[in-house]
């Protein structure tokens, strides 16, 4: 009876803390209400193309970052003073650089990144197919009976 009253009591605390956690984070989700179902869907469009600037490799609208809340906090209100998509982009790049989009132009400042990684995996195949074709082959060796016996017994 004792033990079941413990597992009582350790099981409500538990499911108590829980929900108080949980409240907690529900408590930061922010909402945004729209005046037109077009400015929601930009707004949702762009806080999946513009990246996280702390974040690795995250959208503005998947990262609890301080700096993206203020990024969606900004293009919410940028779209609601009526901004149009390339208003807000351009904004960003001005203020965050290419860096801010996770597809940057393509222009000599952004070349590397485009042309990076398919000039990588050339190169490595280049040197793969090299080195596979260069390395030494293994020649058989012929044995002869004396030789094949004592290995037998070797393995004997």
């Amino acid at each position: 009876m004792k033990h079941s009253m413990h597992l009582l009591l350790l099981s409500f605390f538990i499911t108590l803390s829980l929900s108080f956690s949980l409240s907690l984070y529900a408590g930061s989700i922010e909402t945004y209400t729209f005046k037109t179902a077009e400015q929601e869907a930009l707004y949702k469009g762009l806080i999946k193309e513009l990246r996280c600037l702390v974040c690795q490799n995250q959208d503005i609208g998947d990262s609890n970052a301080k700096l993206a809340q203020d990024l969606r906090r900004q293009t919410y209100e940028m779209i609601s003073k009526g901004s149009s998509r390339e208003d807000v982009i351009t904004y960003m790049v001005e203020r965050y650089g290419d860096f801010v989009l996770y597809r940057p132009p393509f222009k000599m400042k952004t070349l590397l990144l485009w042309v990076g990684p398919p000039l990588f995996l050339f190169l490595s195949l280049l040197f793969l197919f090299k080195f596979l074709r260069n390395r030494p082959k293994t020649a058989e060796i012929e044995l002869d009976k004396k030789q094949r016996e004592s290995i037998r017994a070797l393995l004997k």
